[in-house]
């Protein structure tokens, strides 16, 4: 071959470049080096914590917060909040709860219910953000204590006391339990649906926000809603769309709730809403927007659940659980912020 065919190779040293680049680039990264220092820690600091059921009790520790998580970190993307989500779970619960005892209905028509008037919620949210432009910490903030309100007081009017009439001997509990808290045993270990569930939701996410034009509006919200408008992104629309993200999975959670212990305290939920916040922020979501990933929410889950249930491992005061919780925070916040100005350094 003559010299002037020969193509000549691709500088190595830049290909290597160029995939560290898109590795900083990550917005898990700095998650996933977090929770391999957290499940070394406690590799040697608790013994019980390599045994497969301890595994499972971490992960559906997790998935119990991963599936809020998700769609939260989607908000968190697109530059908003919802302080309303950790309630909105209960409320869904109660309102399955109290509509299938009241109306002496099959527990799927209560289930369904709650589908509608949850998904409300969100929409009401996202409506009441994009029509008055108020920040939505003030918008959910307001939902938040509405929700925490009507649980308690409907909870009381209707039951008499603050908690729901069980309802694990009423037609559909059972297989409305198999789809929403069953266990399934694989290898020999023995896992809550919620964990297919959250897995689930992380592969929809993660493959919306990468491969869909729904993925690039949400970016483009979060990093600039005026200059999205501009160029045809539809704010609003997108905007609504992800509060009902949010409400769908606070529908999911609810009815894991429920049919778990068939009985639901009107007060729970409460304070879960930054657990959901602090997991997706651990995971690399940034607080203005426009930057993280599905993944990242996941990993962010996944410390928590780690580390709520390594503590008890190693046997320590549960008290300290929240110190640890904060100081993940800040250090996660910290690394997230270093990684990506390592990569926009980089480019």
């Amino acid at each position: 071959m003559s010299a002037a065919t020969t193509v000549p190779e691709a500088d190595e040293r830049l290909v290597r470049h160029g995939r560290l680049r898109r590795l900083l680039g990550r917005p898990e990264l700095g998650a996933v080096v977090g929770a391999a220092a957290v499940f070394l820690f406690f590799s040697f600091v608790a013994e019980p914590f390599l045994k497969a059921s301890s595994l499972s009790t971490v992960l559906y520790a997790s998935s119990t917060i991963g599936i809020m998580a998700v769609p939260v970190a989607l908000l968190m993307i697109g530059g908003e909040f919802d302080l309303s989500a950790g309630v909105m779970v209960t409320t869904s619960a109660l309102i399955s709860s109290m509509f299938s005892y009241q109306m002496t209905a099959n527990v799927w028509v209560g289930v369904g219910v709650s589908l509608l008037a949850t998904l409300a919620v969100g929409f009401f949210n996202g409506f009441l953000l994009t029509r008055t432009k108020l920040p939505s910490f003030i918008i959910t903030l307001g939902t938040f204590l509405m929700l925490t309100g009507l649980n308690l007081g409907f909870t009381k009017l209707i039951s008499g006391t603050v908690s729901t009439k069980t309802i694990g001997d009423m037609e559909g509990f059972e297989s409305a339990r198999a789809l929403f808290a069953s266990h399934l045993t694989i290898a020999g270990v023995d896992l809550q649906v919620t964990i297919l569930w959250w897995l689930g939701l992380v592969a929809l996410a993660t493959w919306v926000l990468l491969r869909t034009r729904a993925g690039n509006w949400i970016f483009a919200v979060g990093g600039g809603a005026d200059a999205a408008r501009a160029v045809g992104v539809p704010v609003n629309r997108t905007k609504i769309g992800l509060y009902t993200a949010v409400a769908f999975c606070a529908w999911i959670s609810g009815q894991h709730l429920l049919m778990s212990y068939d009985v639901v305290q009107s007060g729970e939920g409460v304070g879960n809403e930054f657990l959901y916040i602090i997991a997706a922020v651990i995971g690399g979501c940034l607080m203005t927007g426009g930057y993280g990933s599905a993944i990242g929410s996941a990993v962010g889950a996944f410390i928590f659940g780690m580390t709520s249930k390594g503590i008890v491992y190693a046997q320590w005061n549960p008290d300290w659980f929240k110190y640890f919780l904060g100081a993940m925070l800040l250090l996660a916040t910290l690394l997230n912020a270093w990684v990506r100005k390592r990569a926009e350094a980089s480019k």
